[in-house]
């Protein structure tokens, strides 16, 4: 009825114009009623789709804030463990769990060549050997030259991260510092910086990388994220 164009019965009427005027103005306004109809529906299909998919980002957003409420509650809770190997190994399977919440690729420890690697991690293109240190006392220029032979067995593109939940000594940033170095250094501030929601983790290894590249000093605290 709304796609009627022409109206065979209404001629040869005395009043035929008038009629087929009459005719043609109510389709036209059936027609635009149908439509707004229509539009109304798709109008509320689309607010009910819109509903639908904000509420599962807020659900997203939600697990994702409690999963990481997770990660700072169990990173929290070996703080009385630190420099035990008990502690050590727990630590290590929270750092890899950290890195599969993050969808970062990686691999667990493993053997390579006779030397025992505390895992990988690869980031935009790049492959680091990891050093987890959960010691009470600061790592050393000792660990500084354990991962970094560890890393310089491997291909050119491959870096090192060395993670110490104490920090570094002085002397220990400085080994690890120089032209063409390959490491970067993490420490707990890293961690809960992460944690705090304010960068995510492959923001912060690609902070600290172009740092690296750029002044050859393999530590970058928060403090100096900024700069």
């Amino acid at each position: 009825m709304s796609e009627q164009a022409t109206f065979p019965d209404l001629r040869n009427w005395e009043d035929s114009a008038q009629k087929i005027s009459e005719a043609t103005k109510a389709v036209a306004e059936l027609k635009s009623y149908l439509k707004a109809q229509d539009e109304e529906i798709r109008s509320e299909r689309e607010r009910e789709q819109a509903k639908a998919k904000a509420q599962e980002e807020r659900q997203t957003i939600q697990r994702t804030l409690t999963d990481k409420a997770k990660l700072q509650q169990r990173l929290e809770s070996l703080h009385l463990k630190v420099g035990t190997q008990q502690g050590g190994y727990e630590f290590q399977d929270w750092f890899f769990d950290l890195l599969e919440f993050c969808e970062i690729q990686n691999r667990r420890p493993y053997v390579s060549a006779g030397r025992q690697i505390d895992g990988s991690l690869t980031h935009d293109g790049t492959t680091y050997l990891i050093e987890l240190k959960f010691t009470g006392s600061q790592s050393s220029a000792t660990d500084i030259d354990s991962i970094r032979a560890k890393v310089d067995d491997k291909a050119d593109n491959t870096m090192g991260i060395i993670l110490s939940i104490s920090g570094f000594s002085s002397v220990a940033i400085a080994q690890a510092s120089g032209r063409k170095t390959t490491l970067l250094l993490f420490d707990a501030m890293h961690l809960y910086l992460f944690l705090s929601g304010t960068l995510s983790f492959g923001e912060i290894i690609s902070r600290i990388r172009r740092h690296v590249s750029q002044t050859g000093e393999a530590y970058l605290p928060v403090a100096n994220f900024s700069g």
